[in-house]
C-alpha cells in the first residue's frame, strides 16, 4: 500500500505525519529516521483498526482517483 505523508523539518529533526490517518505521527533526527518511524506507527495504527473492526461487516472498494 502506498501513503501520502507529511514531512516537516525543525531544528530538532523532522516529524511526519499521515494527513489521511488523523493522529498518525512520529519524528526522527533524519528525513530517512522519520520515514522509517512513520512506517512503524502507520502498522501500529492499522492494527488498532483491524482490532476495532474485529467482528464487524466490512467491505472494501477500490477506486481511482
Amino acid at each position: 500500500m502506498r501513503y501520502r505523508i507529511a514531512l516537516h523539518q525543525s531544528d530538532e529533526g523532522f516529524s511526519v505525519s499521515v494527513p489521511g490517518l488523523p493522529g498518525c505521527w512520529s519524528q526522527g533526527a533524519t528525513e530517512a529516521e522519520a520515514v522509517e518511524n512513520i512506517k512503524d506507527a502507520l502498522r501500529e495504527y492499522l492494527a488498532v483498526v483491524d482490532e476495532q473492526l474485529r467482528g464487524e461487516q466490512v467491505r472494501e472498494i477500490e477506486m481511482t482517483v
